[in-house]
């Protein structure tokens, strides 16, 4: 607690701050965190301020601050803002915000992104749920709560806010080919309420009329395809390599063999042809988009 102009003010802890602990495992991350806050302890000693004044400054206690130069705690990108200001940094500190949001986002997260902005064509099949790449922030919200155990309220936003940023494949220039079959049991699953449902399904609509994506539906009554055993995902890069998996196969691992490749390609190639066309596909969602 501090006094600021006659009023108690609480600063915020470790307690306050949940979902923004370092991975250990992340090497990367870790190596990002510790430079950042390295730069940070250096600034406010060069300006010869101690933690504690600093941390009131700022509005976190001193042990927070200690834990976020140590390299212990990934900082907000509101605590780089105002750590810039107080310390007089001119927009260094505040520079380092990109970096410092990336390793928010778990590790495998990060890869899934990176490689998808590289490829030159990407192709998914889903069978439990809408893909990630087509959800909107509130469909991603609604499903990341459902999960149990419950996530923390910051781990959910965190989750969210990396699901929507790998949608920036959408933005790439040139575009890459994107196809995606998708089944209509989580299709006709109101996740969220009318409204949260009504809005992606108009995001499908939507993403399903751009020129560089084939969106396709599984009808129900389709009862086999090679697809039973859940996710497909084939990304190709421009190199003529590609890395695909598969839930049902080789352990769900990535995989970027040519002959176990050849097995997804077959599959997932075996579903586009039992799924509906893509205008046929369209169509049925807008049907379902009438029905909400």
């Amino acid at each position: 607690m501090t006094q600021v102009d006659g009023e108690a003010v609480r600063l915020k802890s470790e307690a306050d701050e949940p979902g923004w602990e370092v991975d250990p495992d992340d090497d990367w991350g870790v190596a990002v965190v510790a430079t950042v806050g390295r730069q940070l302890k250096l600034r406010r000693e060069a300006v010869g301020m101690r933690a504690a004044d600093f941390g009131e400054a700022v509005g976190y206690g001193e042990d927070m601050v200690y834990k976020i130069e140590g390299g212990k705690r990934i900082p907000r990108p509101e605590y780089l803002d105002m750590a810039d200001e107080v310390l007089g940094a001119g927009g260094l500190l505040s520079a380092m915000k990109e970096d410092v949001a990336r390793v928010r986002y778990p590790k495998k997260v990060r890869d899934l992104a990176q490689m998808e902005a590289k490829a030159v064509e990407i192709g998914i099949y889903v069978c439990h749920s809408i893909s990630g790449l087509l959800q909107t922030a509130e469909h991603a919200r609604v499903a990341f709560e459902s999960r149990q155990p419950p996530y923390s309220e910051d781990e959910v936003e965190r989750m969210v806010a990396a699901r929507v940023a790998r949608q920036s494949v959408f933005e790439r220039d040139p575009a890459p080919s994107l196809s995606f079959v998708l089944e209509e049991g989580p299709m006709r699953r109101p996740l969220g309420g009318t409204m949260v449902w009504r809005q992606q399904l108009e995001r499908l609509v939507e993403v399903g009329r751009l020129r560089n994506v084939t969106l396709q539906v599984m009808p129900t009554h389709c009862e086999v395809h090679p697809g039973l055993d859940g996710k497909i995902e084939l990304l190709k890069f421009e190199d003529g390599t590609a890395v695909g998996r598969a839930d049902g196969a080789f352990n769900g691992r990535p995989i970027s063999d040519p002959r176990q490749l050849r097995i997804l390609e077959l599959r997932y190639g075996t579903i586009r042809a039992q799924a509906l066309p893509p205008r046929e596909s369209l169509a049925f969602i807008e049907q379902l988009l009438g029905e909400t």
